[in-house]
């Protein structure tokens, strides 16, 4: 598995990625306190074919792009030509905190590492650029917040206004980078 630096216009390969998966453990987070839920989802792959859909290929990269635009990096996991995993990295969420703005593995190639050599080199580039702290605004599954739990981050009580008020029920965590 090659992790690397993609193009900004490598943000079209994200429909290559397969997210489909069934979470019956979501989160919650209240009163500063983790709480867990017995839940049906199942997530299907990206929507082609509704580019409105707010889980469309199209939709996404409306989203991404201008973060990719602005500066910020996308990080691929290629096996061979296959695009395995992403990352989105923006810098300067704020002063000094940057945020992990995407991070998806195709279902294939879940649990083999590649989320966690991502997030390294997401946290290598923040501290690079000086951020202190590295926020993601995690899907409120028990596969993603335990992830993220495993790398460090933990749920905040100060979310970001914007990205809450764009992801309310996702869980809001951050993860202290030691410079």
């Amino acid at each position: 598995m090659l992790i690397r630096h993609l193009a900004t216009q490598d943000i079209e390969r994200i429909s290559e990625i397969d997210r489909t998966e069934r979470v019956t453990v979501g989160y919650n987070y209240h009163n500063g306190k983790l709480e867990t839920e017995i839940v049906d989802w199942n997530v299907p792959r990206w929507y082609t074919h509704d580019e409105t859909h707010s889980f469309s290929v199209a939709s996404h990269i409306r989203q991404w792009k201008p973060l990719l635009e602005a500066g910020g990096v996308m990080i691929g996991a290629l096996d061979g030509d296959v695009l395995a995993g992403f990352a989105i990295l923006r810098y300067r969420l704020t002063t000094e905190m940057a945020q992990l703005a995407a991070l998806f593995v195709s279902k294939d190639y879940r649990r083999q590492g590649i989320a966690e050599q991502m997030v390294g080199e997401v946290v290598c580039l923040a501290k690079a650029d000086g951020a202190r702290t590295l926020y993601v605004s995690a899907t409120p599954s028990e596969s993603a917040v335990g992830f993220y739990l495993s790398q460090g981050f933990q749920p905040t009580d100060n979310p970001h206004p914007k990205l809450f008020a764009l992801e309310p029920e996702d869980i809001h965590m951050v993860k202290p980078l030691s410079q």
